[in-house]
């Protein structure tokens, strides 16, 4: 009897293990290089390596967080603003704050999506490119406006047949 009551403590040592084994697989790669505060992509190296990918992720990354705590502050103050306004005229002028307040939270909310899919196509491999002809997207331009997806040229070609269709 003694040998069976020894292999039920074998196997609740393998969980264990195994789930020490997650924790390390889970990490983030070894290979990100660390970047220096004044690091900026330029064009003498070598476009979407490995330094740049990092600084694009922890641009974007970084504006994802502000854009959401700023949110939290939003939906904070406008529930603190509850109030009632004896004054008709104050409370057209707090709704009228407040639709401004939703609309610029809604915005944010679509900016936030196409953070997610930029970081995703870091991830991919495809971030820099543009969508239309697969040419790079210039440095500058991804640094001005890291939810890019178009070149210079394409968004101008864009922005061309949007206007002559908007006349319709």
């Amino acid at each position: 009897m003694t040998k069976k009551s020894k292999p039920k403590t074998k196997p609740k040592a393998r969980p264990k293990q195994a789930a020490k084994k997650k924790p390390a697989s889970a990490a983030k790669p070894k290979s990100a290089p660390k970047l220096s505060r004044n690091y900026r992509p330029s064009a003498s190296e070598p476009f979407m390596n490995k330094r740049q990918r990092t600084y694009f992720r922890a641009k974007l990354t970084a504006w994802r967080e502000e854009i959401l705590r700023s949110n939290r502050a939003t939906l904070q103050n406008l529930q603190e603003e509850s109030e009632k306004h004896a004054d008709l005229a104050d409370r057209a002028t707090s709704e009228a704050d407040r639709a401004l307040e939703l609309r610029a939270r809604d915005r944010q909310r679509k900016l936030i999506a196409k953070i997610d899919a930029a970081l995703e196509r870091i991830g991919e491999g495809t971030y820099g490119f543009c969508e239309e002809t697969g040419e790079r997207i210039g440095l500058k331009r991804l640094d001005a406006r890291p939810v890019a997806t178009l070149s210079l040229e394409a968004q101008e070609q864009h922005e061309r047949r949007e206007r002559v269709y908007s006349n319709d």
